[in-house]
């Protein structure tokens, strides 16, 4: 009898080990993929209730802008525009995620999800920006 119950101990433990390991490939499926980060250059504006970016390089496509390092909007604010909503010149890292229907940014195809900030600037640089 002894060697059933190490047995079952053994089963036991086996199905614990096996049931654990399926949750960890669930979730590492679910929240462990690869985001595609990306360098988006354009222009960036900011107000109460507009966040939004241009991409210069893709025939204008405009994007809901969610700012998840926390640095961008700080930036903004640091360049001193008395007035919101002036556009400035950006470079970000960032992915691009499928924006909310049902929320205030659903106008938006898409939400551009900046992760650090290379470059923010008053000046505009020459070409599909600037014109």
């Amino acid at each position: 009898m002894d060697n059933w119950k190490k047995i079952g101990k053994l089963l036991a433990l086996f199905f614990a080990l096996l049931l654990g390991f399926a949750a960890c490939r669930s979730k590492e499926g679910n929240e462990g993929t690869k985001i595609k980060t990306q360098v988006l250059k354009g222009l960036y504006s900011y107000g109460p209730e507009i966040k939004s970016f241009t991409d210069c390089r893709d025939e204008g496509r405009e994007y809901w802008v969610a700012d998840s390092s926390k640095n961008l909007e700080l930036a903004y604010n640091n360049l001193g525009f008395e007035k919101p909503y002036i556009p400035v010149y950006i470079e970000v890292e960032c992915h691009i995620v499928k924006s909310d229907t049902n929320s205030i940014y659903g106008d938006y195809d898409s939400t551009m999800v900046v992760t650090k900030v290379l470059k923010i600037s008053k000046d505009i640089p020459d070409g599909p920006c600037n014109q």
